[in-house]
């Protein structure tokens, strides 16, 4: 005797919930608004992370990346050559610099700024910059608090910080913390 089948199941469909896809479309958006700072001073040299916020060159970073700095260059983007850039303005108490480039009448890929606000704990963030000298390295984790007190290099106190357990690195300062659409929600300053 035969057994009879049991009745075919729908098996449910697993879905990858990882972040990956994603982290690779947030790399690909963001790469080439993303800079290589270098800062060449009497004490020696200085490289840092920065990213692209206008089309005619300005750059943000932190001030503490380029104090000091008698000489700064940046490369930007994955092909991007070395160049000069200028201080434009730099604030030790908000620890935030911007820099412009020549760029020849070219326009530049700015990256789009997002709403912090928005932003919540568990929510997905990538960073990207140049930690110990390796350029373009991506890292991604999830906001782990927000209204976070820090302190400026100078003593000026910084509220309202986003805490993320995404690996930040020196080298990664001054580079973007990123959210979906590659928007900038933040810099990456300091590593507890």
């Amino acid at each position: 005797a035969s057994t009879p089948a049991a009745p075919a199941v729908d098996q449910p469909t697993l879905r990858n919930t990882s972040n990956n896809d994603s982290a690779k479309q947030v790399y690909d958006g963001a790469k080439e608004s993303v800079v290589f700072v270098s800062a060449q001073s009497s004490q020696g040299q200085g490289t840092g992370s920065g990213f692209v916020v206008s089309a005619d060159g300005k750059i943000v970073t932190h001030q503490h990346v380029v104090d000091g700095a008698d000489q700064v260059t940046v490369r930007i983007g994955t092909g991007g050559e070395e160049q000069p850039a200028t201080v434009l303005a730099a604030d030790a108490s908000k620890d935030l610099a911007l820099l412009q480039v020549d760029t020849g009448g070219a326009e530049l890929p700015a990256l789009s700024l997002g709403d912090s606000s928005a932003v919540g704990v568990g929510d997905p963030v990538f960073a990207i910059g140049n930690p110990y000298g390796l350029d373009h390295t991506l890292t991604s984790g999830i906001v782990s608090a927000l209204a976070r007190d820090i302190q400026a290099p100078d003593g000026t106190p910084i509220s309202g910080a986003i805490q993320t357990d995404a690996a930040i690195n020196p080298g990664t300062s001054g580079g973007a913390l990123l959210y979906a659409a590659a928007q900038v929600i933040g810099g990456n300053a300091q590593i507890a």
